[in-house]
């Protein structure tokens, strides 16, 4: 887990004030792991720190902390009977209010005091070193009273292609997904829902075609439009760029015809073969909102193939 500091920048501009709860240590069994975070601020949040009754008192004293312009806590909970939950263990968690004065400059490592000397130690100083240099693993850590986040400035690129039922139910289940730049393209703005959710950039291109070349080269394709000529112009933008991965829905019938064009167009079958048609699970159904759990679970357990497609195609 990192610290996303884009996105918390962009609640903030949206927002005013907002408070981040990070938890910084746990013990025992606990809901979530060190360094995963939520975003609290007046009407709304974004994230979760899981464990339900847990998650529901600490939004509620995130909001007091922006009610009364209270700048940090740090607080320990025990998890068990006393909130109502199985879970055995403790967390400790921190408490920061943020604004537009207040958001940390941008830079690889985020370090501050949460207990304890304001000046900060030998071993926190250590271990930035260490993290710069990369030496160590930047993962979260409490120490010396010191918590260290690594800053997040890159996050995967996932382009999706059609607004349609298959399409929202997709952006629906990616978006509160952190780490994730969601691109979502589509012909007309009539096409997106009302309200796209956070976080997630709708692009109106009247050709999506032309839109693939504005991806980054470890971008992950979805290609779902209600047009089969349109999934074809896609699929052969799609390989005259490159990505870490690229699929069309479709069946075996749609893909067995796209092969035979897209060879057509001049693609050879080894550089066809690094698109993945069908996506999903099959087995799951046909309803959208099935589709969509095979595809993401599809598109998250997917290596970055990026670099093999670029041998193949020299």
């Amino acid at each position: 887990m990192s610290f996303g500091i884009d996105e918390l920048r962009g609640l903030v501009a949206r927002h005013g004030d907002v408070a981040r709860i990070v938890v910084t240590h746990v013990r025992g069994s606990a809901p979530r792991g060190v360094g995963t975070s939520m975003v609290v601020f007046e009407g709304g949040q974004v994230g979760t720190i899981g464990g339900g009754a847990l998650e529901f008192q600490m939004t509620e004293a995130a909001r007091a902390m922006i009610r009364e312009g209270v700048a940090r806590r740090d607080l320990s909970i025990a998890l068990g009977p006393a909130l109502g939950q199985c879970c055995g263990g403790a967390v400790r968690l921190l408490i920061e209010r943020f604004d537009a004065a207040t958001l940390p400059d941008a830079g690889a490592v985020f370090a501050r005091p949460v207990a304890g000397a304001a000046e900060m130690p030998l071993s926190v100083r250590r271990r930035l070193a260490e993290m710069r240099n990369g030496t160590v693993d930047p993962a979260p850590a409490l120490i010396d009273g010191w918590f260290i986040e690594a800053m997040q400035t890159t996050r995967t690129p996932i382009w999706i292609y059609g607004a349609g039922h298959v399409g929202r139910a997709i952006v629906a289940m990616l978006a509160p997904l952190p780490d994730l730049d969601i691109t979502w393209v589509d012909t007309a703005a009539d096409r997106f829902p009302s309200e796209v959710p956070h976080g997630v950039r709708p692009l109106v291109v009247p050709a999506p075609q032309n839109a693939v070349q504005l991806a980054p080269e470890n971008a992950r394709h979805l290609i779902l439009t209600y047009s089969h000529e349109m999934d074809l112009a896609l699929c052969h933008a799609a390989l005259c760029h490159s990505f870490a991965f690229a699929g069309v829905i479709g069946s075996a019938t749609k893909w067995a015809r796209f092969r035979s064009r897209l060879a057509a167009l001049g693609h050879r079958h080894e550089v066809i073969d690094t698109l993945t048609c069908p996506i999903g699970d099959p087995n799951l159904g046909k309803h959208p909102q099935a589709i969509a759990v095979g595809v993401v679970a599809q598109l998250l357990s997917s290596p970055d193939t990026s670099h093999q497609r670029r041998e193949i195609r020299a």
